[in-house]
């Protein structure tokens, strides 16, 4: 009796586990390397198996590599200096003007955190800077994305103060969520999401589970595909892993590339292809604070309130 109520259950975990799927939805978080010597390894993302569609770099400006292959979203990453500054602006309508298919921006990284890659970016700031250099754009065609805020309470903070302080002058047409840890964590965090801005689409623009085993990385990468593309609401995302396992900031076992730039199963199950056999070694960048997420954090007050 026992192993035939288990059977069932491991059949289905296998599953998770081999599957390999395609979507239009799936795009690239592009991390380049510091070393030249890798290169190479932004070919495997535009290769004639890749089911990508779209990408950003964190920047304004496309990188020359994935012209003519993928089509970009320029990001205003933070807020510059200078209250008068139109440089985004500029940058984007003049990609635009030069023939360059700019559908949607995003804008401002994860401004309510100041360190792996949060730009710290007051919210009042944010929002005259958003009227000034990004809701023209919306003149020109263009979907705005609202600020891409971290997966923690201070994020839903942050956008509240957001939205105050743009007086109804600031017009978001989706919405990116970042997310670290688990998939239960992660499904629970875009149902908030979806509940307080129930008319915008979502975009998951930045999404691992760090630092956990190759199962768990495996079993959570294809878990959340599925979701995404099963959910109608969720248009686009992208996976942070494009980048080698010993440079990885969110654990080896998450990168979508081993020590050595060969794909690994993440890797090629999120390019529409089947698992490889890779195995992901190295212990990664240690770069403070990303592996140890606001996702992984809940999850171990949720496991001890469990045990209470």
């Amino acid at each position: 009796m026992l192993t035939t109520t288990l059977l069932p259950l491991l059949i289905a975990s296998l599953s998770t586990l081999t599957s390999a799927t395609t979507s239009s939805k799936r795009g690239l978080v592009y991390v380049p390397s510091k070393n030249a010597n890798e290169a190479k390894d932004d070919q495997i993302w535009i290769s004639g198996s890749s089911d990508l569609t779209w990408y950003y770099n964190y920047g304004a400006s496309p990188s020359a590599v994935f012209n003519g292959h993928l089509n970009f979203v320029p990001m205003l990453w933070g807020a510059p200096a200078s209250n008068t500054d139109m440089t985004f602006y500029n940058t984007v309508k003049g990609l635009i003007d030069s023939g360059v298919n700019i559908s949607y921006v995003l804008a401002f990284n994860e401004p309510d955190g100041a360190s792996n890659g949060g730009s710290n970016v007051p919210a009042n700031t944010a929002a005259a800077t958003w009227i000034r250099e990004l809701e023209p754009l919306r003149k020109l065609g263009v979907k705005l994305g609202a600020p891409a805020v971290t997966g923690a309470p201070t994020g839903f903070n942050w956008l509240q103060n957001f939205f105050t302080a743009c007086a109804g002058n600031c017009t978001a047409d989706f919405i990116p969520v970042h997310w670290y840890g688990n998939f239960e964590g992660l499904a629970s965090h875009i149902g908030q999401v979806r509940g307080t801005y129930p008319n915008m689409t979502v975009w998951v623009t930045e999404y691992a589970d760090a630092s956990v085993s190759l199962q768990a990385s495996q079993s959570f990468a294809n878990q959340s595909s599925e979701y995404f593309d099963r959910i109608d609401y969720i248009t686009h995302y992208s996976y942070f892993g494009s980048f080698r396992s010993s440079a990885s900031n969110v654990g080896p076992n998450a990168a979508m590339l081993n020590q050595d730039g060969k794909l690994t199963d993440i890797g090629s199950w999120y390019l529409g292809g089947a698992a490889t056999g890779v195995v992901p070694k190295g212990s990664g960048a240690s770069v403070a604070g990303r592996p140890l997420a606001w996702g992984a954090l809940l999850a171990g007050v949720v496991g001890l309130v469990g045990l209470l």
